[in-house]
């Protein structure tokens, strides 16, 4: 298989980077639900948090390559057997999944900096407050954040539940593109 896309099929660099953000999502919204019920003296209050941050800037990174990447490797062409609405609906829930995506870790990364402090990625590095203290940020974010990261969920379901459809009764190859198979359909 090809690193790039084609007009038929995905490339690995864009499988591996849809795979790697749909687990790492998964596990962020686990992980954030979790902690929310953390008490202040359990081992975890500071440490789940502080995962969380890291591997959400972490994931602002692979999000913004992952943009790059698409615009240099265009996603192959619709499949023919696509109806009209399909397509259309499948390039909204697209372009809102990122969106939602963005909206999900600007608002978590503006939660921490809002005080003016620096978020710590693992102690590897620092992203420094682009706000400065804001009184009443880190509540507006917060909320900001719970609402994108609810609706990011339930449209990654109905994503993966179309793209279920597709393979199991539409029998195409929407699925198998998106898993590196080999396609069933004649190009």
């Amino acid at each position: 298989m090809q690193l790039r896309n084609n007009s038929q099929r995905y490339g690995w660099i864009s499988i591996g980077l849809h795979w790697l953000v749909a687990m790492t999502v998964v596990g962020l919204f686990a992980l954030g639900l979790w902690m929310v019920d953390l008490g202040y003296y359990d081992a975890w209050y500071r440490k789940g948090p502080d995962l969380h941050r890291s591997i959400g800037i972490l994931l602002f990174l692979v999000m913004s390559a992952r943009l790059l990447w698409r615009w240099i490797s265009p996603p192959p062409a619709t499949l023919a057997t696509h109806q009209r609405w399909e397509v259309i609906l499948g390039h909204l829930a697209h372009w809102a999944l990122y969106g939602l995506l963005f909206v999900a870790m600007v608002s978590g990364y503006l939660i921490t900096s809002a005080d003016g402090s620096s978020v710590s990625v693992f102690n590897w590095f620092a992203v420094p407050s682009i706000t400065g203290h804001r009184s009443g940020l880190e509540e507006i974010a917060g909320d900001i954040h719970e609402i994108a990261v609810w609706s990011l969920i339930i449209l990654a379901g109905l994503h993966a539940l179309a793209a279920l459809k597709h393979h199991f009764l539409d029998r195409d190859d929407t699925l198998r593109r998106m898993l590196g198979m080999s396609l069933r359909q004649i190009p």
